[in-house]
């Protein structure tokens, strides 16, 4: 394994601070054999060097089958009594395991009370996130 020692006017990659992404520099000042200070080939600002960055990862969000919710739907549906389910009103305020009737939905159970503002609800057709006060 070779070791390349780095001298002035070596190019190098490095993060650009006015550019804002990974570019070719050129190294102006070393500090104990690492770069200290660097030129951009693309803005040409000389500024501390930062290591090229690594992209991240979009974030993976977990979304639970639509199986599960019908066969929790199925289940839950039983128990639920439509003669004491209240009409959906975005004006209205929910709890915790409350009967609601929307008119697109249908029958759903509050599973969640999500803030102030806002509830989860268990319809046939799976989980939605409900606006109420």
């Amino acid at each position: 394994m070779q070791s390349t020692t780095l001298s002035i006017g070596d190019p190098i990659e490095g993060r650009c601070t006015k550019c804002r992404k990974n570019t070719d520099h050129i190294i102006v000042t070393l500090v104990e054999e690492a770069p200290g200070k660097v030129q951009c080939n693309t803005c040409t600002r000389q500024h501390k060097y930062r290591p090229p960055s690594v992209p991240k990862k979009p974030a993976v969000r977990q979304i639970k089958p639509r199986d599960t919710d019908r066969k929790e739907w199925e289940s839950l549906r039983p128990n639920m009594n439509s003669a004491k389910a209240r009409e959906y009103s975005m004006t209205d305020a929910y709890k915790l395991n409350a009967l609601i009737n929307h008119p697109v939905f249908g029958l759903g159970l509050v599973q969640r009370v999500i803030g102030s503002q806002k509830v989860e609800v268990l319809f046939e057709d799976g989980k939605k996130t409900m606006r109420c006060q």
